[in-house]
């Protein structure tokens, strides 16, 4: 009885095991092959010959520029799900929510991205040296 639970299970686990492996053979099988040349395991950067080394320095604030753009733009990313949400609350769509609550929630949320921008700029990682 224990058994008969999990058959469709081990039926789609081996389906996809297959399918993968076929579709690997496959590529396998059909793929152009070459001789070894010099060129075939060169990297290939939009056709512009390779020079010097990849590792070189990089300024900090390049890193700083990145985690403020990410974590404003996650933020700000979450500013789309809330606000549908407070429209539906707005409309009366959800009537057990208070609008009042959901402002204030969105006014909090807005309120600490605006603060932590500020905080930044304060501090000067926006400044581009």
């Amino acid at each position: 009885m224990l058994l008969q639970e999990y058959i469709p299970l081990i039926f789609f686990v081996f389906l996809g095991a297959f399918i993968a492996s076929a579709a690997i053979i496959t590529g396998f099988l059909l793929s152009y092959r070459t001789k070894e040349s010099i060129h075939k395991h060169l990297t290939y950067e939009c056709g512009v010959d390779l020079f010097g080394t990849a590792r070189i320095q990089f300024k900090v604030g390049y890193y700083l520029y990145a985690l403020l753009f990410l974590i404003f733009d996650i933020e700000a990313l979450f500013l789309f799900p809330a606000v549908r949400i407070f429209n539906k609350v707005a409309t009366g769509q959800h009537p057990h929510i208070s609008p009042t609550v959901i402002f204030i929630e969105l006014g909090l949320f807005i309120t600490v991205v605006v603060c932590g921008l500020a905080y930044a700029w304060r501090k000067g990682a926006l400044q581009w040296e």
